[in-house]
């Protein structure tokens, strides 16, 4: 049965009557309303008015229905619950990060120059050097004004279409295969790695394992803390890091966690 717009009325009245409640609690009874009217809401006229999303207004209404925003992929234009969601249609993969978050501006710029160098057209005599595949990220976010040491990161990297992840054992020895290269990769001496936790979490769908682990690499230089995912489709490995410094880990694990759960494939 549809709720008349008496009902709605008197619903906003009880609202605004209560200002002796503080906001969250002056709102509650709108999010039934909100909830059953975001689906048929969503269109025309109203993706105008609901993607410029004025002063926050957007995103602090669609608060209160997150999983249905987030279903709708909403996020992707504003944030929803404070965060924002990044879709990589060309690689095939997505993830949410913190919405006060920015992106990296060379990485944004490289990625422009290959668009760009892809619509031009091939060389006649086919020749000249072939590119060098490089491990580096096709996409970054940190916060604003940060010196790089906090941030989201997602690589990348061509593997034979055979390869995968699981002939390295379970979970923990995959963690402790990636601290062990990590290591051994950087140029310091003291460098030392731990693992601190790690666990598996399947797509049946899509035939795909995504392994989380959680490390802290430190040298007498520095302490990060590093939450990543790692998963191999289709001749790509793809792993997603986050790293911050140690001592902001307790602030961030949270962030780190639902940044790292919401990573997925897309193709």
């Amino acid at each position: 049965m549809k709720e008349s717009s008496d009902d709605g009325k008197q619903k906003f009245q009880e609202v605004a009557i209560g200002s002796d409640r503080s906001p969250a609690d002056q709102f509650r009874p709108l999010q039934s309303v909100f909830r059953r009217r975001l689906l048929t809401g969503v269109g025309t006229a109203s993706l105008v008015s609901l993607g410029a999303n004025f002063g926050g207004i957007t995103s602090f209404l669609l608060g209160f229905s997150p999983e249905t925003a987030r279903n709708l992929k909403l996020d992707a234009l504003y944030p929803v619950g404070g965060y924002s969601r990044y879709i990589d249609s060309s690689e095939g993969f997505e993830f949410i990060y913190p919405g006060s978050w920015l992106g990296d501006q060379r990485l944004l710029y490289r990625a422009a120059r290959k668009l760009e160098r892809s619509l031009d057209p091939p060389p006649l005599s086919g020749g000249g050097k072939p590119r060098r595949t490089v491990n580096e990220p096709v996409v970054a976010f940190g916060p604003p004004g940060s010196n790089g040491e906090l941030n989201v990161s997602v690589i990348v990297s061509p593997v034979p279409i055979d390869f995968s992840i699981e002939a390295f054992g379970g979970a923990k020895e995959v963690g402790e295969a990636v601290v062990r290269t990590i290591t051994a990769s950087t140029k310091l001496t003291d460098v030392k790695g731990t693992l601190t936790e790690s666990s598996l979490r399947q797509d049946s769908q899509r035939k795909v394992n995504y392994y989380k682990l959680e490390f802290r690499v430190e040298s007498s230089m520095f302490r990060r803390h590093n939450v990543a995912v790692c998963c191999a489709c289709k001749g790509r490995l793809f792993t997603l890091n986050a790293q911050t410094p140690e001592s902001a880990w307790p602030q961030l694990k949270s962030d780190f966690y639902k940044i790292a759960d919401s990573f997925r494939l897309t193709n």
